[in-house]
């Protein structure tokens, strides 16, 4: 049966065993620059190619290819980002789960429960069947979304109006069935293996867990979840960068207002940091539990302590020759009443609000330059500055 230390999202699974057998990966993931090249090649490149022969990459069309910022930061910016974040999710979150055991959080006696958890998730990971109904929904429910919500509904390089109807072009063609689909896989992948983490969370968050109220990471020792999250940072960015473009591309080519996209922008960046934290929030239970037990049994030690330090220096306890100055009775009750206020402070999160702010800035990065679609540069540098200095 697999253990912790064979844990990994984003290991195995058909594409993983195509990226072997092709010559794109080497176990577990080198060779990542180039996925990064063929893929990026595979799906632009004869796009542009395409385009170019049609008399559509330059000009020729309302929006011609060159022109079209959704395409290129799709495939030259998300999908090299979405491969990125496969390299960096395995090198964050395997040592993670790994801690589960390493800090005492999960016992001996949860052990066999615990690698059971992860040979079902890995067991799922690999599911071929899985990753077949993945395609299939590229293919049907992805191309018709694409058709009917997403593409723009004008003449681009890409399709022509025809009769009552619209015309793909040959680029249009292999952009609908093989870029758009490539793309949309290996995003769909990642929306799976974010289930699975969740999941994975979920079962263990049902063990006997041995939660540390006091601990000085304010999340029970679970603190190294909330630091874990921000492996999935590439994947974040390489959302917003792509709805960014999508947004720019309706302002600079067809005259919308940024405003207009304040529900879909806020919906995006809500969808992204949930992706990273919203998996976390199945230990709240655990944590709140652990505050509870952790407040009454040091609750019942300070009194304990009270009543023995009052009897002693309050009462006449101490022997006449004890000195007041010096003893260590003092540091004593400050030290439990640190402890006390430690476990007052536990978050009912595993998360902290620096961890937040950092996936907050890195996830609204690529949205900042829409701001310039309404402020001139220099004005917006000159606020910018302004609230720095």
């Amino acid at each position: 049966m697999p253990d912790s230390s064979d844990f990994s999202l984003v290991l195995g699974g058909p594409l993983y065993q195509l990226y072997l057998r092709s010559g794109l990966a080497r176990p577990p993931l080198d060779r990542l620059r180039r996925r990064v090249l063929v893929l990026t090649l595979l799906t632009w490149l004869p796009l542009f190619v395409l385009s170019l022969v049609e008399g559509q990459a330059i000009a020729g069309s309302r929006l011609p290819f060159l022109q079209d910022l959704e395409v290129h930061a799709r495939f030259l910016l998300a999908l090299p980002l979405l491969i990125v974040a496969e390299a960096v999710v395995h090198l964050r979150l395997a040592p993670a789960v790994g801690l589960f055991l390493e800090k005492g959080i999960v016992g001996n006696d949860q052990r066999s429960r615990f690698d059971a958890i992860v040979a079902s998730t890995l067991r799922l990971r690999d599911s071929l069947p899985i990753e077949l109904l993945l395609l299939a929904i590229v293919f049907t429910g992805g191309h018709f979304l694409w058709q009917e919500q997403l593409a723009i509904r004008a003449d681009t390089w890409y399709a022509s109006p025809a009769g009552e109807g619209w015309q793909l072009s040959l680029a249009g063609r292999f952009y609908a069935w093989l870029s758009l689909p490539v793309f949309q896989f290996i995003l769909l992948r990642w929306y799976y293996r974010l289930l699975l983490w969740c999941r994975f969370l979920w079962c263990v968050s049902r063990l006997d867990l041995d939660l540390r109220p006091a601990h000085p990471d304010r999340a029970g020792g679970l603190g190294f979840l909330g630091i874990s999250t921000l492996a999935f940072a590439p994947l974040l960015v390489g959302q917003t960068v792509l709805i960014s473009a999508m947004i720019a591309d309706r302002i600079l080519h067809w005259g919308a207002q940024l405003p207009a996209f304040k529900m879909e922008l806020a919906g995006a960046f809500l969808f992204a940091l949930l992706q990273a934290l919203g998996p976390l929030i199945v230990f709240v239970p655990s944590l709140l539990a652990a505050k509870r037990r952790g407040l009454r049994e040091y609750g019942l030690l300070g009194d304990r302590y009270v009543r023995e330090f009052d009897r002693k220096w309050l009462h006449g306890g101490a022997a006449p020759d004890e000195a007041f100055v010096g003893s260590g009775d003092i540091q004593s009750f400050a030290d439990l009443g640190n402890s006390y206020e430690a476990v007052r402070g536990m978050r009912a999160v595993p998360f902290g609000k620096e961890t937040v702010i950092q996936l907050v800035v890195v996830t609204a990065l690529p949205l900042l330059p829409l701001a310039l679609t309404m402020f001139p540069a220099e004005e917006l540098v000159r606020w910018v500055l302004g609230a720095l200095f």
